[in-house]
């Protein structure tokens, strides 16, 4: 008898409370996978090519893994808080009938153990299921294809996700029903109400909403301008800004409300009764309502800029260099090629690469001042003319700086151009082309420079008069990004020797044969002749190193952005929701009342929608505009100048997923529309009162 009750009343918590139930297993899915991270296939392969970056990352793993269950912990304490206060009457009951105190308490953990067991059973075989897909198409998309994929099951993270999971629980329940097992009786079965709050002047909450509007512009501004990224104290006060500003315009929205009451249609059913519960409900919930709309704002942020970034990070574009060696063991830097043409051939490698050829670069042995052989005050005085701007101000800044510039062959260089597909530079004895790196400049930059270039504008290399011609040039010199020249000039081949002398680096590009990949994925290949190069001892970079680099930002940041971005929204919007059903169950009274009066159940479900539409759409609105500047401001901070070029592109893609998010919180509106539909079907049938 006892075990059955435990068992229904444990199904009907689950029925009614579907939207608590559901955070729940999303919790689990979201810790399995956040704390599977380590046995993900990319992760094993990034931690031979960046092992240190990936060890520090997995480091911070624990951290977020604390910080969620703190996070969980307070939704869970306050969503049971929902669950036990719709049953109180219910418990007073049990009481009156002798059931004693002690039992009610073991019969509260034993329905609470029960739902935990059902979640975890369905949450655990999903977050399986989805890490490995998750894994499956990573692998395929960056090579490794199906015969990289190992299986593999995380006991350590199943172990702490059921001792997080199950430990949280229990500490909520421990609390909550040693809270309700002690009171008394009386107040059980007594019907819980809103305490009416004192109401301020209209002028104050208008004052409050117009200042809490100028401090989030402020903080839109800072973050969105960099200053919030120039150091700790200004990125604290521009997050104090913003959540503050978010707070006061919740709590000046009671006025805006107002004003709908007093100019909006008399004539709809209870549309002043709507209306008053809204406001009701934003007076006694601002505080709630702001924070709900924080936690929204940080996953649109989440979600927005890690998928914008990995969106448009093209890792795996088309590459024209697979490696590139060198040898400094010799002299003679015209030695170079042939040494590792015959390596290569002694070791029976020669038919793994198509293309082997030279990229010379040096600097100026022509003179003994070197730190002032190159001038070219026309291109100066051209940027001083153009309107004032960032852009033109940082060029002017970093040319002021290159008066020692590195050298570039020129026909090395066409040879990179023509394996890119690019058309290759002309340039006569006079004339040089510059060749920027692209971390050190944007798409603005490069086109303000090639409006100057294109005019020839004549400069100074050590007392000889060389033109600028062409556009900026800055196709990568070899595989691995370690050479990245902030200014370079592309020289004819008489030129280039004559200035460096005789004295410069070469480095051998190397492009894979159609035979080494024959049947092969690109990864497999890196990895096996990467084998065979390490034991013949040919120093070299591959552009799997540089796929590496790249690879771990975009997952680190995929993983972990995704991660927060689901947790904030499951705690935002289950917030919400039970935040409205409990406001709405403490004014049951009101909706009795209406009903003896005539008022009919669907009258009063188009009265709840309404209501949960204004209750739940003003905080996601607030975070979906706020979510706009805050993913502009996150491409401010976290870009290199490199990417900074596509931030529009980038805002493109945030702007789909935030608009994806959004018909989320539709679906999460409709959920607490259909337990409201349920609550207010209760009311509709005569009660009786104790």
């Amino acid at each position: 008898m006892f075990s059955n009750l435990i068992f229904r009343n444990s199904r009907r918590s689950r029925k009614e409370n579907g939207l608590f139930f559901s955070s729940l297993v999303i919790s689990i899915i979201a810790f399995y996978m956040i704390l599977s991270i380590s046995t993900q296939d990319v992760m094993i392969f990034l931690q031979k090519m960046e092992s240190d970056a990936v060890n520090r990352l997995l480091s911070l793993i624990p951290v977020f893994y604390g910080m969620t269950l703190c996070i969980l912990f307070f939704l869970i304490y306050f969503a049971c808080k929902y669950q036990f206060e719709r049953r109180r009457h219910e418990f007073g009951v049990y009481l009156m009938l002798g059931m004693r105190r002690s039992k009610l308490f073991g019969m509260l953990l034993a329905e609470d153990l029960l739902s935990s067991i059902l979640a975890l059973i369905i949450g655990l075989p999903t977050a399986v299921v989805l890490s490995k897909i998750v894994s499956l198409v990573t692998a395929k998309l960056v090579g490794m294809g199906i015969v990289g994929h190992h299986f593999s099951l995380s006991w350590v993270a199943m172990k702490w996700t059921l001792v997080g999971f199950l430990g949280i629980k229990l500490l909520a329940l421990l609390i909550l029903s040693g809270k309700i097992s002690r009171q008394e009786i009386g107040t059980l079965l007594s019907q819980p109400t809103n305490r009416p709050k004192k109401q301020m002047p209209s002028v104050i909450y208008g004052l409050a909403a117009v200042c809490g509007s100028v401090m989030l512009a402020v903080a839109y501004y800072k973050a969105i301008q960099g200053i919030a990224w120039t150091n700790v104290s200004m990125m604290g006060l521009t997050l104090l800004l913003g959540s503050a500003g978010t707070v006061l315009l919740f709590y000046g929205m009671r006025a805006l409300i107002a004003l709908i009451v007093k100019k909006g249609k008399r004539n709809k059913q209870l549309h002043v009764f709507t209306f008053r519960q809204i406001q009701e409900n934003v007076i006694h919930q601002s505080s709630s309502m702001a924070i709900s709309s924080l936690l929204i704002l940080a996953a649109l942020c989440c979600f927005g800029a890690g998928v914008g970034i990995a969106g448009t990070n093209n890792l795996f574009a088309s590459h024209v260099i697979d490696y590139t060696f060198e040898d400094n063991n010799v002299e003679d830097s015209a030695q170079v090629l042939p040494n590792i043409q015959a390596a290569l051939k002694e070791n029976g490698l020669e038919n793994q690469f198509s293309e082997l050829f030279e990229m010379k670069v040096g600097n100026i042995y022509t003179t003994e001042d070197y730190e002032n052989a190159f001038n070219m005050d026309a291109v100066m005085d051209s940027l001083r003319s153009m309107p004032q701007s960032e852009d033109r101000d940082v060029l002017l800044n970093n040319l002021d700086y290159a008066t020692e510039p590195y050298f570039i062959c020129l026909s090395d260089y066409n040879r990179l151009l023509e394996l890119s597909g690019k058309p290759v530079i002309e340039l006569s004895e006079d004339e040089a082309a510059v060749y920027i790196d692209s971390d050190f400049t944007t798409v603005n930059r490069t086109a303000m420079l090639n409006s100057i270039f294109a005019k020839q504008p004549e400069t100074e290399l050590f007392g000889s008069p060389i033109y600028l011609t062409g556009e900026v040039q800055s196709v990568n010199l070899i595989t691995d990004r370690s050479i990245t020249l902030s200014f370079a000039l592309i020289l004819p081949d008489e030129a280039f020797l004559h200035y460096t002398q005789g004295m410069y680096d070469t480095y051998v590009n190397a492009v894979l044969s159609e035979q080494a990949m024959e049947g092969n994925s690109l990864m497999t290949t890196y990895s096996g002749l990467n084998e065979k190069l390490d034991q013949i001892g040919i120093e070299y970079e591959s552009y799997l190193q540089n796929m590496g680099r790249q690879l771990f930002y975009t997952v680190a940041s995929s993983y972990i952005t995704l991660y927060l971005a689901i947790i904030f929204l499951v705690v935002a919007n289950t917030i919400m929701g039970i935040q409205f059903l409990m406001s709405q169950q403490k004014t049951g009274r009101r909706y009795q009342t209406l009903i003896r009066l005539g008022a009919t159940y669907e009258t009063l479900r188009r009265s709840a929608g309404k209501q949960i539409a204004w209750f739940m759409g003003l905080p996601v609105l607030v975070a979906a505009v706020s979510s706009l500047f805050g993913v502009r401001a996150l491409f401010t901070g976290i870009l290199s100048s490199r990417t900074g070029g596509a931030v529009s592109e980038m805002l493109l893609v945030s702007a789909a997923i935030i608009l994806l998010l959004c018909v989320i919180e539709l679906v999460y509106m409709r959920v607490v529309k259909r337990s409201s539909d349920k609550y207010l079907l209760t009311l509709m049938q005569p009660q009786r009162e104790e």
